[in-house]
């Protein structure tokens, strides 16, 4: 079976295959890595309670099963089918093509099946933006607030939020500055969806890193035989968002050169797609995003003058989220919320120490980082559980915590000493715990030998969870 299954899966692009000897080994895989589908050749002494197959029900629920048995053994293979949710079950022996054929639909089903669940949380959030919908047009539930997708809790958020509503009802071009992650394409997106040509396409183009030919061709068009390979007429993004809206990223990275064409379309609606002699106009919003300063740009003279008050109609400032921490809770909340139903999985919350060491951790990333963070600690927490310290990764788990926060909790009317062996207790337990309880790490980060943090971890009574 090993050989033929081997055979049968090895035109899989992107999926790597694992082979377990027999169903314990299976079991230590399944709680070291993630499975997408699981082909189980079921032995006789395989059909009980807590076999690999019925582990994976609870621990990987977003897996596809497929149980393979002998003939004679087919009511117990179906009823072990019908245990574990597999999606099928085969008898012996099996056919590479059928296992392939097999394999691909699975596939094809769980793609679906995520897209579904995609498409629902999706929708989900936006019945509950029509439900909690405020006079301004966003939405407010709890003290938290949402700008289409925007979610935030912050007054620095808030003004943004404010100015970008106002910005939205005009026609005038749009600035938004940030840094990485922080959400500037959102941004653009809730500011077209809430203006009058929210009935109208939006199209997204990034400046960064493309040659002027090509990011001509991709906002302007080309006709066929414009240059080597064009061999169809291209309409380009302006024409194809007519009435709509266009988002530039990173918009600061435009050479001089097609700065100069940028602005005739800004000033005209001009576009002239590359082979052509015909000039044609386009009816566009332009909304343009940076991670850098333009203003100090066109003070180096590395930016035109005249292009960038074209783009600074309105001009955004999206703060760093280090610098609004008070979005973090309900970022994280969101977020769970959101990767919990895109696996399939049920998470009941974070704990209070995540949220501490989230908020306290500066994001380097922003808003992004935090995301894939919270997708992470989802896919990797127990089902029906809560989010813990254990689940977060090493480098935001070992965020030091103000010394004043653990000052606090030193208890009052006693001596030095019992304070000072309060505090150690303190910094002992938070060090087990943003290691994981990994000893050798929690050692060499206190400076303490193997020994002594043993002794001292039985001095304190202290235990794992």
């Amino acid at each position: 079976m090993t050989l033929s299954a081997s055979s049968a899966l090895s035109e899989l692009d992107g999926y790597r295959l694992i082979f377990c000897e027999d169903d314990n080994s299976a079991k230590s895989r399944l709680d070291e890595v993630n499975v997408d589908l699981i082909l189980y050749d079921v032995d006789e002494d395989d059909f009980g309670p807590d076999n690999a197959l019925a582990r994976s029900r609870l621990s990987h629920t977003a897996c596809w099963r497929i149980v393979i048995c002998e003939k004679n053994e087919m009511s117990c293979g179906a009823q072990l089918c019908e245990d574990t949710a597999s999606y099928l079950y085969l008898a012996k022996p099996v056919q590479e093509q059928q296992i392939r054929i097999v394999v691909k639909r699975a596939q094809e089903h769980a793609e679906l099946s995520r897209r579904h669940r995609i498409l629902s949380r999706e929708l989900k959030l936006s019945l509950d933006d029509e439900i909690f919908n405020d006079e301004e047009g966003g939405s407010v539930q709890g003290g938290v607030s949402r700008f289409e997708r925007l979610v935030y809790a912050s007054p620095k958020m808030a003004e943004v939020v404010a100015e970008a509503k106002v910005a939205a009802s005009t026609g005038m071009p749009v600035l938004i500055r940030g840094e990485t992650g922080t959400g500037k394409e959102l941004l653009a997106r809730a500011i077209h969806f809430n203006s009058d040509r929210a009935n109208s396409p939006m199209h997204s183009q990034n400046c960064g890193g493309v040659s002027d030919d090509a990011l001509y061709s991709e906002l302007f068009g080309h006709m066929r035989g414009a240059f080597p390979g064009a061999i169809a007429d291209r309409l380009g993004l302006f024409r194809a968002a007519d009435g709509g809206t266009v988002f530039l990223d990173e918009v600061s990275e435009v050479s001089p050169h097609f700065q100069v064409a940028l602005l005739r379309f800004l000033q005209e609606g001009e576009v002239k797609p590359l082979g052509s002699d015909k000039t044609l106009y386009s009816n566009v919003r332009i909304i343009a995003a940076s991670n850098r300063s333009i203003e100090e740009m066109v003070e180096k003279g590395s930016f035109r003058r005249d292009l960038y008050y074209r783009l600074r109609g309105f001009q955004l400032e999206l703060p760093p989220l280090r610098d609004r921490t008070d979005d973090i809770p309900v970022l994280t909340q969101f977020f769970v919320e959101k990767y919990a139903g895109v696996v399939g999985r049920r998470v009941l919350g974070v704990t209070s120490d995540v949220l501490k060491r989230l908020e306290y951790y500066p994001f380097p990333g922003n808003v992004r980082e935090l995301e894939s963070e919270v997708q992470r600690m989802v896919a990797v927490a127990e089902q029906g559980g809560y989010v813990a310290l254990r689940h977060l990764s090493e480098k935001i788990a070992r965020t030091p915590i103000e010394n004043g926060e653990d000052a606090a909790f030193v208890p009052s009317g006693v001596t030095l000493k019992d304070k000072v062996e309060h505090l150690e207790q303190v910094v002992l337990t938070k060090a087990l715990e943003a290691f994981h309880w990994n000893q050798s790490k929690v050692a060499e980060e206190l400076g303490l030998s193997r020994v002594g943090l043993a002794n001292k971890i039985k001095r304190y009574g202290l235990r794992k969870g």
